[in-house]
């Protein structure tokens, strides 16, 4: 396992992890229930770890691309199940399918 990514919030570390989990990268969240104790502990930031080694080129690409995507301009429908999205999204909230262009997600 190789730990890949630390996020600024508990949802971007949701999104990588989604991101990572569409593109077949097995991943895991971890130290993403620590935010309840801010204030008393000292707070790790919630860090992503992929499963299979070999995986971190693909995964690094994922997270490249998270890291620079620009949000779309308006509500986004779901070419999955067709529910309406929030701008702000990139992964369906409802599917957990992508919601970035095609040819901007594939690595």
């Amino acid at each position: 396992m190789l730990k890949v990514y630390e996020a600024e919030s508990l949802v971007d570390a949701q999104l990588v992890l989604d991101m990572l989990e569409n593109a077949d990268i097995p991943a895991l969240l971890f130290q993403g229930n620590l935010s309840a104790g801010l204030g008393e502990l000292p707070v790790s930031p919630p860090e992503i770890w992929i499963k299979r080694d070999l995986d971190h080129e693909r995964a690094s690409l994922v997270i490249e691309r998270f890291d620079a995507a620009e949000p779309p301009p308006d509500d986004i429908l779901c070419s999955e199940c067709g529910e309406t999205n929030p701008d702000s999204f990139e992964i369906c909230w409802k599917c957990h399918a992508s919601l970035l262009p095609e040819s901007s997600y594939q690595p």
